[in-house]
């Protein structure tokens, strides 16, 4: 069965990047320094049937848009600005409509966001394959290098936030009807507000982890400050996933200019936990280790 943290924590050290590299593996997207201190965002996602959604549930046209919105959350917790996007689709046994409906539901989305789509691949599987639709999304943008945020910047005493709500994604519908964070991802970043960001994806405590372990801190978590999404659990908000929300840390003597300045128009946010030096994530209140729990998030 496939392993997706062991796969990648074996293989990603053994890739090396040249000088133009500014970001590599291992971070929402790589980064490429594209000359005059700007640099080239980019990021690859997969959106496959019956795993990232229902289709007796989600439409075609949705699951196409949900695809592409995959790929801006990553885009917003660099800070970026979205650009171009390249998609591939390998359906088995679909009709054409399902497959025009699904590219429209990514072309509609694209309009919204000001992405152009710019290319791609489209392919049938065999059959006998058992799987119905498998979809990747390439995304293209630029951020200033000056501006970007990265998951390895957060330091002991900062505070760990959140934008909008966490938990029961699933069947409020969030994790299709969700909005890319781009213009918060972005304020937090042109502000220089954020030290370490990135998207929460596959839920709270395993992506806290990884932001963790690439700032060499850990973090403490405050139960009773998660902002729960109508009908969510603690419980859920820690390990459901499918948030796309932000999460980000702040230097504690920023915190206040944000409040002030923040714009009333972005998703509210919440000071959930605190870094501190070590490694893990904690619950604030008795120092149980969240990790350690029978469901952690998702992993392929």
């Amino acid at each position: 069965m496939l392993d997706e943290l062991k796969i990648l924590y074996s293989f990603l050290p053994r890739l090396t990047c040249g000088g133009d590299v500014a970001v590599g593996p291992g971070d929402d997207c790589a980064a490429v320094r594209i000359g005059d201190g700007v640099l080239l965002l980019l990021a690859a996602d997969q959106l496959i049937e019956a795993v990232h959604y229902d289709p007796a549930l989600v439409s075609s046209a949705e699951a196409g848009a949900k695809l592409l919105k995959r790929n801006l959350s990553d885009i917003a917790a660099m800070g970026g600005f979205a650009r171009f996007a390249l998609v591939s689709y390998a359906a088995n046994g679909k009709p054409s409509d399902e497959v025009l409906n699904f590219l429209n539901g990514i072309a509609d989305e694209a309009e919204r966001w000001h992405v152009q789509v710019i290319g791609g691949d489209l392919a049938a599987m065999p059959v006998t394959c058992g799987v119905a639709t498998v979809a990747s999304l390439s995304i293209v943008g630029t951020v200033e290098e000056s501006c970007i945020l990265r998951r390895s910047g957060a330091s002991s005493g900062d505070l760990l936030c959140v934008t909008g709500s966490l938990g029961n994604s699933y069947a409020s519908g969030h994790h299709v009807s969700f909005l890319p964070r781009l213009a918060e991802g972005r304020f937090l970043a042109e502000h220089h507000y954020a030290s370490a960001m990135m998207d929460i994806s596959d839920g709270l405590v395993l992506d806290a982890e990884r932001m963790g372990r690439a700032s060499q801190v850990e973090f403490v978590i405050d139960l009773d400050a998660l902002p729960l999404r109508d009908g969510a659990t603690v419980e859920g908000a820690l390990t459901d996933g499918e948030d796309y929300e932000l999460l980000f840390t702040i230097p504690k003597e920023k915190y206040a200019a944000l409040l002030k300045e923040y714009p009333d128009q972005l998703a509210p946010v919440t000071v959930i936990g605190r870094a501190e030096k070590g490694a893990g994530v904690w619950d604030s209140e008795c120092r149980r280790d969240l990790l350690k729990g029978k469901k952690i998030g998702y992993v392929h």
